[in-house]
């Protein structure tokens, strides 16, 4: 089953998409392959209808992150649904790899509880395709580094990803300028190639990511590693002006966001909020058994915060 191809995504196209795309895993994208060259149409995929969704209703998005396999596949699954029933609308699954530099301290021993949990790329994938299974419909962006990636071999990972029902790929260590490559076979396959823009990203790489970039962008709200505190909302606010400058995609906001009254703070300027490092403690905290419950209530005070904003 195929979608109409479109250059342009406007709201009284969505439902129509919407009714089809239920019914896939991925959009079916028809790709000509000339001198190992890409070359595809626009397509909707998750990430693109529910953000538009969004948009319609005036709302805001709300993307927790947890990483696969901590403590182990079956709870990451668990946990999926249960931040659907809370009210995610994207969910970012990170792919614990043994040097994750951009990450803080919660998200790197996430990392290695789930590696030493035997957690591998093809290990996420089959998450993936078990939530698809078993009804999950939210948008899943797969979020990590480029080595785990590059070793199965880009196109392999974009052929694996599509079959198991990922709409995203978030690599922290691809520089923009040196992934068009990769972003077009990503394309290829109906997954959105997902770039971080920081604090300190130049004018010229933002036109850089921009150009490449689809599903939205994710802004790093703080200079660096995930968890760290002390967030300006007016900082970002700010940055987000200069971004809307050169992108129409949605703009999401991370690293530093905590608590409900941060979230809504930041949903007032952003168009999605990532929250990550905070649910990995809140889990690893609860006592046992209760953590995929103590999960859902957080988020879910952060979605009635961030509507209510």
């Amino acid at each position: 089953m195929s979608i109409t191809s479109i250059t342009n995504t406007p709201n009284n196209i969505i439902n129509t998409i919407e009714t089809n795309v239920k019914n896939i895993n991925t959009t079916h994208i028809n790709t000509t392959h000339t001198n190992n060259t890409h070359t595809n149409m626009i397509y909707l995929n998750r990430i693109d209808i529910r953000l538009h969704q969004l948009k319609a209703q005036g709302r805001k998005a709300l993307i927790p992150f947890i990483t696969c396999g901590d403590p182990s596949a079956v709870i990451t699954v668990q946990l999926m649904h249960a931040l659907a029933i809370a009210g995610a609308d994207v969910i970012e699954l990170g792919v614990p790899f043994s040097d994750p530099m951009a990450d803080g301290l919660v998200i790197q021993k996430a990392s290695e509880r789930a590696l030493n949990s035997g957690m591998t790329l093809r290990g996420v994938l089959a998450v993936v395709a078990q939530y698809r299974e078993q009804g999950g419909t939210l948008p899943v962006v797969l979020m990590g580094y480029a080595n785990p990636i590059e070793r199965m071999g880009i196109e392999v990972f974009a052929k694996a990803a599509q079959k198991a029902g990922v709409d995203g790929v978030l690599i922290v260590d691809y520089p923009p300028e040196e992934a068009v490559e990769q972003a077009a076979i990503f394309k290829a396959y109906g997954l959105a190639p997902i770039f971080l823009i920081s604090p300190t990203t130049s004018t010229a790489r933002i036109q850089s990511i921009a150009a490449t970039a689809s599903g939205y962008i994710y802004y790093v709200s703080i200079k660096g590693i995930t968890g760290a505190a002390t967030l300006d909302v007016a900082a970002v606010a700010d940055k987000l002006q200069l971004i809307r400058q050169y992108t129409p995609l949605p703009l999401g906001v991370g690293f530093g966001i905590s608590t409900p009254n941060i979230a809504a703070d930041v949903a007032k300027v952003a168009d999605a909020v990532v929250i990550g490092s905070k649910l990995i403690q809140l889990y690893a905290q609860s006592p046992e058994g209760q953590g995929v419950q103590v999960v859902q209530d957080f988020i879910a005070t952060v979605r009635e915060a961030i509507d209510a904003s």
